[in-house]
């Protein structure tokens, strides 16, 4: 757990409470209780600072995501407060009482609060004391004018007077309200005392000081010199006031444009993996009578209940609209400074790696910021590196190890395998048949398979065999999926609408005969098609089952069926890309889930269950036919596709093993109620925090998205250009943070479970987000 440094009282005291052996759940016996901890910390810093005396004045914060207040109870001494003495009120200023077992009363001013709530969407903390210097103005009617940059950047213009009604009214509430949508942050009530607001609790009790302060400063001034009081330019006042506004706008967008979180009650169990994994009747050894396909829906799918996608796009363009919500700068800097402490072998290594290596790794997912880590040791649901450090692995090589890293049972008979022929023969072996065989056993669409070194290449021989199949030349992608770096598919890459803006060192004329649709646009799929059909035809449409970038952006349930009838309709052939899907969503694949029956199907990485050469294109009898190249191809249409280390004796047994093992464990199933657990406790941490961000799974896939980059498209160039870096970074720099806090994730904004990954380890992951989620700016 990292523990930030230095800091005020307030944010040390809210710190406390998020310590990494807190249950997660602990919410639940109190409600709201971050919000009520906020107010209670700052009531312990208000006093420690001397600006409150006992019972007097009154503080509140947002209840964030809903339409309530935590405030003070009435008379109630400040020095004795516990957080269920906090009483949460709603914006039509009516208590809300609970069943904590206490029953104070508000404050009297909460009609005054609820106001302040109501007007301005950008506070989110309010601060009424009767402080001596700035209530001796109040006795003086004096408003405070421009006298300094730093007052007017934070408090407004000027600090104004509110005319006097008497306390605890509502004609009170009405002045206060009038006076505070003029965009100031602090003022001072008439023969009564002061109001200042603030983005946050740590930014009210600053606005409060710093009122103080320059009320000191005025007073002394008026009796210095009695009406020779200078005040800043009127530009510069300007100039700082506009600054003030610009934040305020920031800030108040996160309320004005959110929608409301999904609602997950406190007391509601969250999904359990170990319920699906002591179900010991769901597996079946190899051998069985039972037709091809008939066990892959017995066995079951990961999704156990497939998402909303409206609802999550709506989401996701809530969150996009907003602006980004990242780490404290504070916080930031503890996150960096874990890895410069913690992690100063990794560095080492991957800085003398940046001599030999381009980038310094060799794969895209070794990656991360600050720096790559080094990483010694993988066992199970756990990573650890160089340095010692263990981290909960939701990266998962990036998906092929639906078992866990480094399997036991698979890694065992593999060396037998091994022993006997070594890794490569260059001629055929037994086990590249019963790959073939137990892959048409679970996938039975999949008649016939040819092996090959990665899913680049697979995706290169499915695009080769359908053009030479179809006779026809045109391919379309969904804008933004990864279909592998080859020359042809680096197109429309990861933002939809770039075409080849990601395609350097690449011809024109490798491209010139792909095309790109908008992720589940089907009319501008079947646009596509019919202008194809100009140029010669369409040999393939090429789809990610669950969306662009393994469902970043979710296909709809029935998209892949509409998919299927216009690849009919227009003489087409499918291609299911299912490097991440194959076994991950079940032993049937996508293909099996959604009912849906591609021409051709790519595999890659769980095809040898996270062993090398990890890739292969299977699908329609007559259609592999052209894949033999020369052998046994039909004439004039077979294709050269190969290699030597192709279907090498280690990769195919290794996957015919771990293929077993899936399915006599039933790994993707209970990967995927992993996936659940994992995404629902996510959801009721974001509800708690009222965070914009989203969090949705396609079994056990996991998706958590705090900054919406790879939303961004160019139907909205100048929102993308604008954007674009901004939003990276923020995922960056949230990646860093679950690391900080011991979860390795990929690029900040994916996670993958696995049978590893039991309630227990699942909880322990809940907590350290939980951490991180603490850390966010405004929370």
């Amino acid at each position: 757990m990292i523990v930030a440094a230095g800091g005020t009282v307030f944010r040390r005291a809210v710190r406390v409470t998020m310590d990494a052996t807190a249950d997660p759940t602990e919410e639940s016996a109190v409600q709201h209780r971050r919000s009520r901890q906020h107010v209670v910390d700052m009531c312990r810093t208000m006093l420690a600072r001397g600006y409150l005396k006992a019972t007097e004045g009154n503080v509140s914060v947002r209840v964030p995501g809903h339409r309530l207040y935590a405030v003070t109870p009435s008379n109630y001494d400040y020095d004795r407060m516990r957080v269920e003495d906090i009483c949460i009120v709603d914006f039509d200023g009516r208590h809300v009482p609970d069943d904590s077992g206490v029953e104070l009363k508000p404050s009297i001013e909460c009609g005054m609060h609820a106001n302040i709530y109501r007007e301005r969407p950008d506070v989110n903390a309010i601060v009424h004391t009767h402080q001596p210097y700035a209530s001796a103005l109040a006795f003086l009617r004096k408003p405070i004018p421009a006298l300094t940059d730093e007052q007017v950047r934070f408090l407004g213009r000027e600090v104004a007077i509110i005319d006097y009604a008497p306390s605890g009214t509502s004609f009170l509430a009405r002045k206060v309200q009038k006076k505070v949508a003029s965009g100031d942050n602090a003022f001072i009530i008439a023969n009564h005392g002061v109001v200042a607001v603030g983005t946050d609790p740590d930014r009210a009790v600053f606005n409060m000081a710093l009122l103080e302060k320059v009320s000191i400063a005025y007073l002394l001034a008026l009796t210095s010199e009695a009406g020779k009081v200078h005040t800043i330019p009127t530009a510069i006042r300007e100039i700082a006031f506009g600054k003030l506004r610009a934040d305020e706008k920031r800030i108040a967008a996160q309320i004005t444009e959110a929608v409301e979180p999904l609602r997950v009650p406190a007391d509601e169990a969250l999904p359990s993996a170990n319920a699906v994994a002591a179900d010991t009747t769901a597996g079946a050894a190899v051998g069985s009578d039972e037709a091809p396909g008939a066990e892959s829906a017995r066995l079951g799918y990961a999704i156990s209940a497939y998402p909303d996608v409206d609802d999550v796009m709506r989401r996701l363009k809530a969150l996009t609209a907003q602006p980004i919500r990242g780490l404290r700068h504070d916080a930031l800097l503890d996150v960096l400074n874990y890895f410069d402490t913690k992690c100063r072998a990794s560095k080492e290594i991957t800085d003398r790696a940046k001599r030999r290596i381009p980038g310094g790794v060799q794969h895209n997912l070794a990656f991360n910021y600050p720096f790559p880590l080094a990483i010694e040791k993988a066992e199970g649901a756990y990573l650890v590196d160089r340095d010692g450090n263990t981290y909960i692995d939701f990266l998962q090589a990036g998906g092929p190890t639906i078992l866990g890293s480094n399997y036991g049972p698979v890694n065992e008979r593999v060396a037998e395998v091994v022993r006997d022929c070594g890794p490569v023969t260059g001629l055929f072996h037994e086990y590249e048949l019963k790959l073939a065989e137990i892959i048409h056993r679970y996938m039975p669409h999949i008649q016939m398979y040819r092996s090959l070194g990665s899913g680049t290449e697979a995706v290169m021989a499915a695009v080769r065999g359908a053009r030479a199949f179809t006779g026809k030349k045109m391919v379309i992608k969904v804008g933004g999926a990864y279909h592998g770096w080859s020359d042809t598919m680096v197109y429309g890459l990861r933002v939809p609408g770039t075409y080849r803006m990601n395609a350097k060192g690449i011809p024109f004329g490798a491209t010139a005969r792909t095309r790109e649709a908008f992720p589940h646009d089907l009319g501008q799929l079947k646009r596509k098609l019919i202008e194809n059909r100009l140029r010669g035809g369409t040999a393939a449409v090429v789809v990610e089952p669950v969306g662009p970038e393994s469902g970043t952006r979710p296909a709809p349930r029935d998209f892949n069926a509409k998919v299927r009838e216009l690849c009919d309709e227009f003489g087409a052939l499918l291609i299911f890309d299912e490097v991440v899907t194959g076994f991950r969503l079940g032993l049937g694949g996508a293909a099996g889930y959604f009912g849906v029956t591609p021409d051709l199907t790519v595999l890659g990485k769980a095809v040898s269950g996270g062993y090398p050469m990890a890739g292969g294109v299977g699908g329609r009898a007559d259609v592999m036919a052209v894949f033999g190249s020369g052998l046994d191809g039909r004439s004039g249409a077979h294709i050269q596709v190969g290699g030597t280390l192709s279907a090498n004796p280690l990769s195919c047994a290794a996957g015919y093993f771990a293929i077993e093992e899936m399915a006599r464990t039933g790994a993707p199933v209970i990967a995927g109620r992993a996936g659940d657990r994992l995404t629902r406790g996510l959801q009721r941490l974001i509800d708690s925090y009222g965070l914009p961000y989203v969090a949705y799974n396609q079994g056990s896939i996991v998706h958590l998205e705090c900054s919406g980059v790879m939303l961004l498209d160019m139907r909205n160039p100048v929102k993308l250009l604008k954007e674009n870096k901004a939003r990276k970074r923020l995922m960056e720099q949230m990646g860093a943070a679950y690391t900080a806090h011991g979860i390795i994730t990929l690029a900040g904004s994916r996670m993958y479970t696995s049978m590893a990954d039991t309630d227990a380890v699942i909880d322990d992951a809940l907590a350290r987000f939980d951490q991180v989620f603490a850390l966010v700016e405004g929370v």
